[in-house]
Parts: structure tokens; sequence; C-alpha cells
């Protein structure tokens, strides 16, 4: 029998019914089998949830986020530098940055599952309080199965699961991301900023949608695409023009 399958079995026959859960949602978001469920279980701890030791250190998941951030950005880079081998440093720096920002990484945690078991402090209301509570969590994500698999394991994570979610085609040929603009100007002027599909007209496979620009849930601008994400697009290029931020 395996080693890594026997250390399962064990774990199984020990594991709390919240470990358990741990467990196997992890193994359905990454597709990796955890060894060291204490990193996920770090990595998942927002540090409103933080607890001192002795020593006056909150434990939550900053550190692993820290890791993580590096990591992922140098399998990006990596990723990036052998797909596109005749484009300069600035186009690679500039996709490598619409895909790891923190609003692609806070949707991609959503997408995954994160939103599922991220503990935080707060009602679910309130987690809107916390900007960037997936975004975080993913990057911890990612160094909790760094330190727990090794590299090889990581990568495979990071290419073969979070990179799909993206549409590359789509991020190159949008030259200026009107959203990630909008979104940097609420959080500079500490706003809240909110992008709402309010209408969707269509069939399966040709569909039409429009999406809402909201801020401090006044209505600012809307927009119109054949998909989600352009419309959003075209709401909040439309809102940058309102607010003079271009």
């Amino acid at each position: 029998m395996p080693y890594l399958f026997r250390k399962t079995l064990r774990f199984f026959y020990k594991a709390s019914a919240q470990d358990a859960y741990l467990f196997h949602s992890i193994c359905n978001i990454a597709n990796i089998r955890p060894i060291n469920l204490q990193l996920y279980r770090l990595a998942i701890s927002h540090t409103s949830i933080a607890k001192e030791n002795e020593e006056g250190v909150k434990y939550s998941n900053e550190r692993l986020e820290y890791l993580g951030d590096a990591i992922l950005g140098a399998i990006v880079a990596d990723f990036l530098f052998k797909k596109f081998p005749f484009k300069d440093e600035g186009f690679l720096t500039e996709i490598r940055s619409r895909i790891v920002n923190r609003e692609s990484l806070n949707e991609l945690g959503k997408i995954i599952g994160l939103n599922k078991i991220v503990e935080f402090s707060g009602s679910k209301q309130g987690r809107g309080n916390h900007k960037s509570l997936y975004g975080d969590a993913l990057e911890a994500l990612v160094g909790a199965i760094y330190l727990d698999r090794g590299f090889e394991k990581c990568r495979f994570f990071i290419l073969n699961t979070l990179l799909p979610n993206f549409d590359l085609e789509d991020i190159v040929n949008n030259h200026k991301n009107f959203k990630s603009v909008l979104i940097e100007y609420a959080q500079r002027e500490n706003k809240q900023v909110k992008f709402v599909i309010i209408n969707e007209n269509g069939h399966n496979h040709i569909k039409h949608f429009v999406s809402q620009v909201e801020i401090d849930d006044v209505a600012i601008s809307t927009g119109n695409g054949f998909s989600k994400k352009k419309a959003e697009q075209a709401a909040a290029e439309k809102a940058c023009e309102v607010l003079k931020i271009l």
C-alpha cells in the first residue's frame, strides 16, 4: 500500500469532522492531497481571527501570503516569458500585473471555492469589509502548497488550476484595463466600487450583457458587451471618463 495512502487512512481515523472537511476541500480546490494540514488551516485563517502566542506573535495567513505572492509571481513570469518569446519586458510585466492583481486574485479565489472555507471574524455580509479576503487566501494557499508538497506540485497547481481561469487573449488584447484603474481609484479614495449586471438577454451561445458601475451605492455608468467581462470593462471605461481619472 503506498505510503501517502496509508498516511491518509491514518489521518481520517484520527481526524475531526472539521479537519476532514478541510482535507476534502483542499483536495477538490487544488487537486492535491495535503500532508501537513495545519499549513492549510493557517492559509485560510484571516488576520481578523489571529490569536497571539506567548511571545505576542499573531498566527494568520499573512506570512504564507507573502511567500505565495512571490512564488505565484515567479511562476506566472516564467510562463509568460516562454509563452511570448519575442515580447519585451514592459509587455510581460503588464500582462503579469493584470493576472496577479488583487482584483483578479480575489475573483479567482471565489471561483475555485475559497469563499467556502476561508475563516474570518464577522458575518457573511461583512466580507465586503475585507476587500482582498479571497485573494490573500489564494496567495497563502500557494505558499502552503509550496511548503507542503514542494515546488513542482505548486507549479502544477498554478499552471493547471489557476491560469486556465484567465482569458489570456482578452488580457493581451485589452490594452487598458479600465476596471483595474477604477478599482485602484476607489481604493485610493476609500470608496467601494461594485459592478452589477443589470440586464442579460439572448440565446445560450449569443448573449448580451449590460453592466452598471456603482460607487458607494451610487450608479455612475453602464456598459454593454457579449460577455460579462467586456460589459464591465465598457462600464468601467465610461466611469473613468465621468470621474476624469484616465
